[in-house]
């Protein structure tokens, strides 16, 4: 078999790379199965019509305008290895013409649900604070270490936001018997319900939560929506964890509450990143900080690859992708992450 004869796949995954998604097994399945052309995600236009009019498949989200999508007319799917969705396409001729536009950020799900738990357990034992004090001489034993301690089981939890996260987070708290309650605008109530969470207000998830987690993602109507307000309507104590996006909070108003001792809190994001060095939350006592790292395990990303072949396969025989997640027309051109800086 020719390179001509294998579908062509332009390779752009930035700010991600093959050998970051694809395991050795993988990527010889990759290059056996297609053509790949690599090349820089904002030079995709200067390719020549030799490979664009061949082209099936770009993995990847690089910017595509109406003109170069023209020169493509065997593109079948974009398969978004960065996993937000940028405004830098024309996605409505994308969905006229079917071709799919599908995301792979589920992969990170699970890591990133474990590891919000492993923040809730902390800021409910003082699991940080109390190893600081250990090492430093200071540590307290026994009951007067837990002055301040609670459990999560049978305590009440809200989650902001139920997609791919927020499912997973309910999965991973199922066994500490938690009354959970759910604020998410875009989701069903019965879907909520079948899910075993109660539908809520976002006052109600606020106010009546002893752990809050946001999982929502950023779009067009959402940035900052939790403010100084919102923080204020929590209960004394309870504890803020923050696993999405710093652009749903107003994240000066977040940590006014912890330096208020008001309530507790936990980010892997932030509204610079990398952050600066003199930043005040790297001092801010009562914050749990994690530098984005929640979801980049290995493993995660090498399923990505996984996911990608799978669906490539199934569209290779004329059928949609199920593995990955497909952007939605509705909803696509209100998302406003920003793109992951570092893995």
């Amino acid at each position: 078999m020719t390179n001509t004869e294998r579908p062509l796949a332009i390779s752009a995954p930035e700010p991600r790379t093959l050998d970051l998604i694809f395991s050795d097994k993988a990527r010889a399945e990759l290059n056996a199965k297609y053509e790949i052309v690599e090349a820089d995600a904002d030079d995709i236009a200067g390719l020549g019509d030799d490979i664009l009019c061949r082209t099936r498949y770009i993995i990847g989200q690089p910017p595509l305008s109406a003109e170069t999508l023209d020169r493509m007319p065997q593109l079948r799917s974009i398969l978004n290895v960065e996993s937000n969705l940028l405004n830098n396409m024309p996605y409505d001729i994308l969905f006229q013409r079917g071709i799919h536009v599908v995301t792979t950020g589920q992969v990170f799900a699970q890591p990133v649900a474990e590891i919000g738990l492993g923040f809730a357990l902390s800021l409910a034992r003082g699991i940080v604070d109390a190893d600081v004090a250990f090492r430093e001489g200071n540590e307290l034993w026994g009951g007067e270490g837990n002055t301040s301690a609670r459990l999560i089981s049978g305590s009440e939890i809200g989650i902001v936001g139920f997609g791919d996260l927020g499912k997973a987070l309910r999965r991973t708290l199922s066994g500490f018997k938690a009354r959970i309650r759910v604020f998410d605008p875009w989701m069903p109530r019965s879907i909520l319900e079948e899910n075993g969470v109660e539908p809520a207000s976002l006052s109600d998830v606020l106010t009546q939560s002893d752990f809050v987690f946001v999982v929502a993602s950023v779009t067009s109507e959402n940035r900052g929506f939790l403010g100084a307000d919102a923080f204020a309507s929590m209960r004394k104590g309870a504890a803020f964890i923050l696993l999405s996006r710093a652009d749903v909070v107003d994240f000066d108003a977040l940590m006014a509450a912890v330096a208020s001792g008001h309530i507790v809190a936990a980010s892997d994001v932030y509204p610079q990143e990398p952050l600066q060095s003199d930043h005040p939350v790297r001092n801010l006592k009562g914050f749990i900080r994690s530098a984005h790292r929640a979801g980049a395990l290995d493993s995660a990303f090498k399923k990505m690859g996984d996911m990608v072949l799978e669906d490539m396969d199934l569209m290779d025989r004329g059928l949609p992708p199920m593995r990955c997640k497909r952007a939605e027309r509705e909803t696509v051109s209100r998302m406003r992450s920003k793109p992951v800086s570092v893995n």
